[in-house]
């Protein structure tokens, strides 16, 4: 976020969808350079059952997304995985 604020021109925009966590920046900075910010909510879970279930029916293929399979058992190495940046999605299998 902090790259996307300060590599735009002043009069310029950044969007963004969902809620960045972890990013804390001066609202006085931001206020100074010009730059909106525009963003929202991204609903995931009003979505989430349905595409789900297409990705698991194979109806949806998720390409690259998901970078690390394992099975349901193993979620909290999966969660690991994507804090330590070794893996970007994991896909967890029942």
């Amino acid at each position: 976020m902090r790259q996307a604020l300060r590599s735009t021109r002043p009069g310029g925009n950044v969007g963004f969808v969902g809620v960045p966590h972890g990013v804390a920046f001066d609202g006085q900075e931001l206020f100074f350079s010009h730059v909106g910010l525009r963003g929202g909510p991204a609903p995931v879970r009003g979505y989430l059952p349905d595409l789900i279930q297409r990705v698991f029916d194979g109806r949806i293929n998720p390409g690259k997304v998901f970078d690390l399979t394992l099975p349901l058992e193993q979620v909290a190495e999966g969660y690991k995985a994507m804090d330590e940046r070794r893996a970007i999605k994991a896909l967890l299998k029942p």
